[in-house]
């Protein structure tokens, strides 16, 4: 198995560490602190610790135009859920690349679906927190991410 130098995590399983350096990052970014030094004393952590780390952890809807990303979304067997998700990609302004829709076991059916991000700014976390909430979806999860 080809090792990956890449992960997708949810929040609640990053380190305390590394959601500081994402904040300390927000706040130089918005101007609301002037130096390194002002912006890792306002978020508690050490200057070096910023350094350490502020490579290698970004938010997950940063990043350049035109990423691709696929999704397994576990759905109820109901009519109008696939409906549903897509309603939402498109109010993230998302194109489908290739939706794949497997035959419903015991009431439940898998989606494969890729999307492409055009808009940088679009909140992908958002997006997948929105598709989360349709009461017949059971699960999100990212697979790839280029």
């Amino acid at each position: 198995m080809k090792e990956t130098n890449y992960y997708v995590i949810k929040k609640k399983a990053v380190p305390e560490v590394l959601l500081k350096v994402l904040e300390v990052q927000k706040l130089l970014d918005s101007k609301k602190a002037v130096s390194v030094l002002e912006a890792t004393e306002k978020v508690g952590i050490s200057r070096s610790s910023y350094y350490k780390y502020k490579d290698d952890i970004f938010p997950f809807y940063a990043g350049k135009k035109g990423r691709s990303i696929t999704f397994v979304i576990e759905v109820d067997d109901q009519p109008g859920v696939m409906a549903s998700i897509l309603n939402i990609f498109a109010l993230y302004k998302v194109n489908i690349l290739t939706i794949h829709q497997s035959i419903p076991i015991n009431g439940k059916g898998l989606l494969t679906v890729s999307v492409d991000i055009e808009d940088s700014q679009t909140d992908v976390s958002a997006m997948i927190q929105d598709v989360e909430k349709i009461e017949d979806v059971s699960y999100v999860k990212v697979i790839a991410m280029e």
